[in-house]
């Protein structure tokens, strides 16, 4: 299978912080045979790395200073999403509780650590859009 992949979880350092949060099970897809694709969607919206710290609230996703990253957010979505069509992937793997790529759940957007039930952007236009979508705690999954 061809996977898009969130960056972060391939050992590249594009999170907000400018750090990677590599993931072994993630990785070893590769060693199954998959092709993993790698997206950091935050980046191709045009936001820096390292940047400051965001949350979705509603239909907006704000950063911890103030600052209303919405249009950066959609746009790093669509784009991913385009990628993941040019590419023909089979399924995408994003990074959990992320704004962009959570599925499932998601930061409340209090910025106190506190989970609530949501999507992401990009993890939202994907299942919208009928793509199978994992993180990566579900790679048994796959």
């Amino acid at each position: 299978m061809r996977i898009l992949v969130s960056a972060c979880l391939l050992g590249l350092c594009c999170r907000y912080d400018g750090k990677s949060k590599a993931c072994v099970p993630v990785l070893a897809l590769r060693d199954r045979g998959h092709e993993l694709i790698p997206v950091c969607p935050e980046q191709l919206g045009g936001l820096p790395t390292p940047r400051t710290a965001s949350e979705r609230t509603g239909d907006r996703v704000m950063s911890v200073d103030g600052l209303d990253r919405t249009a950066a957010y959609a746009l790093g979505a669509e784009q991913a999403a385009k990628l993941y069509e040019l590419l023909r992937c089979d399924c995408a793997i994003l990074k959990a509780r992320s704004p962009m790529c959570g599925k499932g759940r998601i930061y409340d957007g209090t910025f106190s650590g506190k989970l609530r039930p949501g999507q992401g952007v990009l993890a939202e236009l994907l299942l919208k859009n009928g793509v199978p979508v994992y993180n990566e705690d579900e790679i048994a999954m796959i």
